[in-house]
């Protein structure tokens, strides 16, 4: 029996898309995740694959039409479903997934209200699974439409789910740390059906508030007895999904950790020194939510790699397996240009500017890439072509509370130092919160690694594939060098480290660049007339 397929959720307040290429034609057999059809979004372009195997019966739309999310893209025929298992698909579409949703629906249809499943929608190309980070909600608390409802990891950044409907939470079919499926229910939620009246609607939403009130007044007087003997020491409790799992795994309440962070963020050794000492696991003894751990020699604890890490670690392999790499090291003389900084940094912080090196870092590496475009271009898989970029977009690793992220600042040949720290700005704000737009993860052609900022002289980075070169900033050090009048003095020194591809980069080639980028860093001034 033929069903539709509805095209989902494609991004954040996008509600139509262009059909750009079918796949696929009528009559096709496809598999579970096949590629069906290409569309254009306001923001990019976005494959939508299959959700089931089965035979394409019919095309909604032609080339160049307009599709319209949550309604039907295409219908098909599951390969291996009886009528029966079709029909239930059918009411899965609809986002009534089980008999007893449907069966809640009817009774409260005289109400003017209906319960149903919120279907995780595709959160990014190729991603088909991602693990739920936090609830920012609860089982019976009423929704907002477009209220965030939870934060999940993918392998390239923490996205916020909002709702698509206001109503109440019904169920959470995922608990914290939970993998959960694209294309699958994540919430149920109930909500006001169309066909009822403003009148009813509003006594639906008076009633729901009523018994959520009361609900949460009885949960309030059952765990009341608990939490007097419980003292909550960081009511906000601001924490990474990271410190929160620490806390989970140690049975620790993490509102009642005193976190050592600015505006009382905890971290992690906040919540292992909480779990260790014995003096405040006796306070919070008598509480259900802490219990004492004693530490045993030669224990183990092992945890899956997931989300950011993981496509960081298959990334690395990639690059270091099939790219020759080679190391070039260089020490910068950055006094002068951290007195040019000094004196411009104040006038700027006026305009809510903060203005750091990477601006001048970035800048001096456009204008060298100018003269070598060799080291902004890529090659193919088996190196037989080379595309050479126009565009400079320059990366910078950025360590998120995500993991490692790499976005990067699109055509910096086209902006000035101030534009430059307006983009680094947002960007690494972005990124530190792990909510970076893809578009900004995609396309660099060149990175650069702030590893001095932690600390460290010397490095040996991997290219970010398919790139041709990284350079790695040690840390600024205090060293006595001579001048031109063979006396000793103090200067700033920076030890750079770079990793070229040594299938198009030579030697000579890369020391020759750095060179040119050096001459741009040591003297400002220089800069400044090949920008003019």
């Amino acid at each position: 029996m033929s069903i539709d397929f509805i095209l989902p959720d494609i991004g954040e307040g996008i509600v139509e898309c262009e059909l750009v290429e079918w796949l696929v034609s009528e009559g096709d057999t496809i598999a579970e995740d096949q590629p069906v059809a290409d569309v254009m979004t306001d923001k990019a372009l976005v494959q939508i694959p299959a959700m089931h195997s089965g035979v394409v019966d019919k095309l909604f739309y032609q080339k160049g039409e307009i599709a319209k999310v949550h309604q039907p893209l295409f219908s098909m025929t599951p390969s291996d479903e009886t009528p029966s298992a079709a029909n239930d698909t059918i009411a899965q579409a609809n986002e009534s997934t089980t008999e007893q949703s449907v069966a809640e629906t009817r009774q409260q249809n005289s109400s003017g209200v209906i319960v149903e499943d919120f279907i995780l929608p595709d959160i990014g190309e190729g991603i088909v699974e991602c693990e739920v980070v936090d609830w920012l909600v609860k089982e019976g608390d009423i929704l907002e439409e477009d209220q965030p409802v939870a934060d999940v990891m993918t392998d390239k950044a923490l996205v916020q789910i909002p709702a698509m409907y206001a109503g109440k939470v019904v169920k959470l079919h995922y608990a914290k740390g939970d993998i959960a499926k694209v294309h699958q229910p994540l919430f149920a939620i109930e909500r006001a059906g169309s066909t009822s009246t403003a009148d009813t609607s509003t006594e639906v939403n008076t009633q729901q508030a009523s018994a959520s009130k009361s609900t949460n007044t009885s949960v309030e007087k059952q765990v009341e007895p608990k939490l007097q003997t419980a003292k909550v020491i960081n009511e906000k409790a601001v924490a990474s999904p990271a410190v929160r799992r620490v806390a989970r795994e140690l049975n620790v309440n993490i509102h009642q950790v005193p976190g050592s962070g600015k505006k009382g963020r905890v971290y992690k050794e906040d919540v292992v020194a909480f779990n260790n000492n014995d003096e405040l696991v006796s306070q919070a003894s008598t509480s259900d939510v802490v219990t004492t751990h004693q530490a045993s020699a030669g224990g183990t604890r092992t945890e899956p790699i997931r989300g950011v890490k993981a496509a960081m670690a298959k990334a690395m392999v990639n690059s270091v397996s099939t790219i020759p790499h080679f190391t070039y090291c260089e020490e910068i003389d950055m006094t002068n240009l951290i007195k040019l900084r000094g004196e411009l940094k104040e006038v700027y912080a006026k305009q809510d500017i903060k203005l750091t090196m990477m601006p001048f870092f970035m800048k001096a590496m456009s204008l060298a890439l100018k003269q070598f475009p060799v080291v902004n271009s890529q090659p193919n898989e088996d190196c037989t072509e080379l595309t050479y970029f126009d565009d400079h977009n320059i990366g910078m690793a950025v360590d998120s509370k995500v993991g490692l992220l790499v976005p990067n600042v699109k055509q910096v040949q086209n902006k000035t130092i101030i534009d430059l720290a307006k983009d680094i700005m947002q960007l690494t704000d972005a990124a530190r919160s792990g909510r970076v737009a893809s578009e900004f993860l995609k396309g660099g052609t060149i990175t650069i690694s702030n590893i001095g900022a932690i600390g460290g002289t010397v490095a040996t980075p991997i290219i970010n594939k398919p790139e041709s070169a990284i350079v790695a900033l040690g840390k600024l050090q205090k060293l006595p060098r001579f001048n031109e009048k063979g006396e000793v003095e103090a200067r700033s020194i920076m030890q750079v480290s770079w990793s070229g591809d040594h299938r198009i980069i030579d030697g000579g080639t890369i020391a020759r660049f750095c060179n040119l980028w050096k001459s741009f860093l040591e003297e400002p001034s220089n800069m400044l007339v090949h920008m003019a």
